[in-house]
């Protein structure tokens, strides 16, 4: 996880972000960068051994929530600017729109077609990690958020609280495909990760900064 170390804090862009803030909320987004990354390729991977569109779903969530965090990333380092932050949040904004428009897209067709995926094991693994690494990671990105008064900071936390709800999600849907055989439970828990990612997005674009 790259760390900032001794270098000069980077510029204060909302009124509460003292460098040292700005410097752990970074350290935060590195660290969410660097998490979605390992986790979505192996979510993917296994997602596509298994034919399970949750856990592509899940895998391709990840990459959307690394880029919502680079984003911020790149809002935290600029100057303090309105129209930048506002500018982050839509970007945001269309992030959550991309995931919710793909996993639907993918649950009608595997509902359509009745594609059965296999269990996967691998895949129940990643979303009990996740289950665990992302509230506590939510919560952390939050609290920084009120305390700068950053809603980019905001909306990225809400995205990733929106991780863990999918984590959740998956879990119950590979867990019922793999004990009773109910293939249709994971489009259908797909599903109800487009319907959140859609809430969540529809938030994010229509919040204003100060």
């Amino acid at each position: 996880m790259p760390l900032l170390g001794a270098q000069s804090a980077p510029p204060m862009t909302t009124p509460g972000a003292t460098p040292p803030l700005v410097r752990r909320a970074l350290k935060l987004e590195y660290f969410t960068i660097t998490w979605n990354a390992v986790e979505g390729m192996v979510a993917v991977g296994a997602g596509i051994a298994a034919g399970s569109i949750a856990l592509v779903g899940f895998g391709f969530d990840s990459s959307i929530e690394g880029f919502a965090a680079s984003v911020v990333v790149w809002q935290l380092r600029g100057a303090q600017d309105g129209e930048r932050e506002q500018r982050a949040l839509r970007l945001i904004a269309v992030t959550f729109f991309i995931l919710a428009g793909y996993v639907i897209f993918e649950s009608v067709r595997d509902l359509v077609t009745n594609s059965e995926p296999e269990t996967s094991t691998v895949g129940i693994v990643v979303a009990i990690v996740s289950l665990i690494v992302m509230p506590t990671l939510g919560f952390a990105k939050k609290r920084l958020a009120e305390q700068m008064g950053s809603q980019v900071l905001r909306a990225d936390a809400a995205e990733t609280f929106l991780c863990s709800w999918l984590s959740l999600i998956l879990l119950v849907g590979l867990a019922l495909n793999a004990t009773v055989g109910w293939w249709w439970a994971d489009p259908l828990a797909a599903l109800g990760i487009a319907a959140l990612a859609v809430r969540e997005g529809k938030e994010a674009w229509e919040a204003r900064t100060t």
